[in-house]
């Protein structure tokens, strides 16, 4: 299978780390194409994705081909030493198809189309769209399958449509048929003698559209599972075929970061280089340090400790905020710098120009609207500098493992979102995000796993929230435990299979073994805008949720909640080597409580004594210091080192200024 590795170190030539972003030249003369190319040239520019839109350009009516202006464009780029990432632009079919074939349209809940005009408006499930979107395809990857210039395909752009129209509905039933094979299998799966909603006739089953009140959910929950499976035989379809021309290339497509629509797991099988699109917010550094952190350790796990690559950042302000602000300077190299520290291997940005028309002309490029003398461009060329310097060294290398494992699977998301759910305030999203925060906020190591995966190697599991456990999830946690390792659960886990039934007793009873609970006699939401927005529980305030449990013999409570209803009742338990956490601590006791759970299983910090802001990685045998801060630091490092960003000597120190950044390596 072709990777990453065959573009960042190829044979005969020194290893480097892929640069770039996505080049849309057909939105400006071609006077300027090769102006462009120059100021990529300076910048360290090695790599370009061209195509992601340009349905339109390439085929101006039904079974026309205008390959023309690629062709130059692909000779230009190879002439000037920059290799291309070749997108198949089905992500925006062109007016002409849905006016030719309404039903490519998708429908929303309401039975509203969603018209063109805009991007991703495909309806995944129609036979039409397919076939003009294989057609196209077909004819770019023959085209260019022999063109030096091509190094990888990207296939569309963030898969992210919905549809509940009537070709929806038709692909829904035969998915359902596979699934359960009878209709009676159906009705018992999804328990549809609850409201009468009990199917007499395959044709009655419709997407989960606009209902007078709560829908069923198992039925919503099978069609996000659906639209995540019918999104992937569309990806799975164009890859194919670009796949049958050039086998030798790798082939991707860019995950929105942590989006809720597709199982990222089961997508990234499917991927040669797994690539993502992130977006941290600016106006709030450290939040977005964290952002920036935490999809580098999901995409990095999703690849199998591979390297990946950042296919979308944005080298300034966004345009789809509220309020879109640049980012300070110095912050674009710290999130890259931070992104290769953990993991990845190709950086590229959208974009590489800002558009002067259309709805993003306000996003910012690589290049600003204010030209190659702008800060942005400045900071583009000393980006390309930067990894330039470090490819020699980091190409290939790992991220050192296995440190802590953060469970997270997206049917239990899925399950957890339905509308009749006990708390409004609770989402598995934010959980596995707050987890997460508090681990990198305590420096320690960490990757993300799915609760199948083989979690033997890792020291620790932690596993905020997954409301929806399968028989081989809840198998795979006790053989876990039984063979010496330590797992921290937090609430409300194990409540339902994987068709959305409650177990019996409330939770899977093996689990409850697992975790020396005898029974939770009831669940006790907390509501963050109310009275009780939170629960004394000694040396700690728990929020967002509580919970009236009974402890089994020889569970040993580490805090218990004081005052109200649930007084005296488990906050936290501890049963062997596992502890359950029936509320969500705040921050600080949070930290502390994963740090403890960390030290007791021979896990530590990356580097101890670190200034507020500092964040420390390894990747291979380097050690990345990243500075989120805004006042220069001294951070102590014993022993002699090098700096590969700036060629200096550091002795037992290093000062790092504001969004200040070292690459160390042992001195010889």
């Amino acid at each position: 299978m072709p990777r990453l590795d065959d573009l960042t170190r190829p044979p005969g030539r020194p290893a480097r780390l892929l640069y770039g972003g996505d080049w849309n030249p057909e939105q400006w003369p071609e006077e300027t194409w090769a102006e462009d190319l120059r100021l990529m040239r300076r910048a360290g520019v090695t790599t370009v994705t061209l195509g992601v839109f340009s349905w339109a350009r390439l085929e101006p009516e039904p079974g026309a081909r205008e390959f023309g202006w690629l062709d130059r464009l692909m000779d230009l780029t190879r002439a000037h030493g920059i290799d291309v990432v070749l997108a198949t632009p089905t992500a925006s079919p062109p007016p002409w198809l849905g006016r030719r074939h309404p039903e490519t349209l998708p429908r929303d809940e309401d039975g509203r189309t969603e018209w063109w005009g805009s991007r991703q408006h495909f309806a995944h499930s129609s036979e039409a769209y397919r076939a003009h979107a294989a057609a196209i395809t077909e004819d770019l990857a023959a085209r260019y399958a022999g063109h030096p210039a091509l190094v990888m395909w990207h296939i569309n752009n963030e898969y992210c449509t919905y549809d509940w129209g009537d070709e929806a509905a038709r692909t829904f039933r035969g998915w359902l048929r596979d699934r359960y094979g009878t209709l009676d299998a159906l009705n018992t799966t999804w328990g549809t003698d609850f409201w009468s909603q009990r199917y007499a006739s395959w044709d009655e089953i419709l997407p989960p559209r606009r209902a007078h009140y709560l829908r069923n959910p198992s039925h919503v929950l099978d069609f996000r599972r659906y639209t995540s499976d019918l999104l992937l035989e569309c990806y799975r379809a164009e890859r194919d075929i670009v796949r049958k021309h050039t086998p030798h290339l790798p082939v991707t497509t860019n995950f929105m970061p942590f989006w809720s629509g597709q199982d990222g797991w089961a997508w990234a099988a499917e991927e040669d280089v797994v690539s993502v699109d992130v977006y941290p917010d600016p106006a709030d550094p450290r939040a977005g340090a964290h952002e920036n952190a935490f999809v580098a350790d999901l995409t990095r796990a999703e690849a199998g400790g591979r390297p990946w690559m950042v296919m979308e950042q944005a080298a300034g302000a966004v345009n789809w905020r509220t309020v879109n602000r640049p980012k300070p300077e110095g912050l674009n190299r710290l999130w890259t710098l931070q992104a290769v520290a953990r993991g990845a291997d190709a950086v590229h940005f959208f974009q590489w120009r800002p558009s002067r028309q259309g709805a993003e002309k306000f996003h910012s490029g690589m290049i600003g609207h204010s030209g190659a003398r702008g800060r942005g461009y400045r900071e583009t060329v000393r980006i390309g500098a930067d990894l330039a310097r470090l490819g020699p060294r980091v190409a290939g290398s790992r991220v050192p493992g296995p440190g802590i494992a953060l469970l997270h699977d997206w049917h239990s998301w899925w399950a957890g979102r339905h509308e009749g759910a006990l708390s409004g305030h609770l989402d598995q999203g934010d959980l596995v995000r707050t987890w997460h925060r508090a681990l990198w906020e305590a420096g320690l190591p960490v990757t993300l796993a799915h609760p199948h995966h083989d979690l033997a190697a890792h020291p620790l599991v932690v596993l905020p929230h997954l409301y929806l456990l399968d028989d081989t999830a809840v198998a795979n946690l006790e053989r876990y435990v039984a063979g010496g390792g330590r797992l921290v659960c937090g609430f409300f886990t194990g409540v339902a299979d994987p068709h959305d039934r409650i177990r019996p007793g409330g939770m899977d009873a093996r689990l409850r073994a697992l975790l020396g609970i005898d029974r939770i006699d009831e669940w006790w939401p907390l509501d963050p805008d109310g009275p009780d927005a939170r629960a004394d529980c000694g040396t700690f305030r728990g929020t967002l949720w509580s919970e009236e449990l009974v402890p089994a013999p020889g569970a040993e409570i580490l805090a218990s909640y004081r005052g109200g209803p649930l007084d005296g009742r488990p906050a936290v338990l501890r049963h062997g080597r596992t502890r359950y956490l029936s509320t969500l601590p705040e921050p600080r006791a949070l930290r502390t409580l994963l740090a403890e759970a960390a030290h007791e299983a021979g896990i530590h910090p990356v580097v101890t004594g670190l200034p507020d802001g500092v964040e420390a990685v390894r990747r291979g045998d380097l050690l990345f210091l990243l500075h989120h801060g805004r006042d220069p630091v001294t951070v102590r490092v014993p022993g002699r080192h090098r700096d590969l960003l700036t060629g200096a000597t550091v002795d037992d120190t290093v000062t790092l200024d504001r969004f200040g950044a070292a690459v160390l390596e042992e001195h010889p």
